[in-house]
């Protein structure tokens, strides 16, 4: 029998600057290298789930853009039935600037956005 999960959680979209440190107060310092990753740790965790042969469903809410777009279509490509996320159309998805050091330390700011407009009636849609 197949295991079948349901992952409450929340969706974000990772800004990762590597620097050779993190800035001081007030000061700027040249990156290293930046990417962008889809992320949030209930989005990682339903991905894993469902690469690892899992029914997985994901709940949560996104933003109605292009890092929306990107989060269902990474979730999709990797097996995760997005059926019940929200596109919500006031608030953006979640954001995340990450500032890596060589060392593999890190400092990051977060911004929610969609995620904290999430509500109890979005996980109970998802009852069935």
């Amino acid at each position: 029998m197949q295991t079948s999960i349901a992952v409450v959680g929340s969706f974000v979209m990772d800004f990762i600057f590597e620097a050779p440190r993190r800035p001081a107060k007030g000061e700027t310092v040249i990156g290293l290298s930046f990417h962008m990753a889809t992320g949030g740790k209930g989005a990682n965790q339903a991905m894993q789930a469902a690469l690892l042969g899992a029914r997985t469903w994901m709940i949560g809410r996104l933003g109605r853009d292009m890092f929306g777009d990107m989060q269902i279509e990474s979730l999709r490509r990797a097996g995760v039935n997005v059926d019940y996320v929200v596109r919500d159309g006031e608030n953006g998805t979640g954001v995340a600037s990450i500032i890596l050091d060589p060392e593999g330390d890190n400092s990051i700011v977060m911004a929610p956005r969609a995620n904290a407009a999430m509500t109890a009636a979005d996980a109970e849609n998802a009852a069935p």
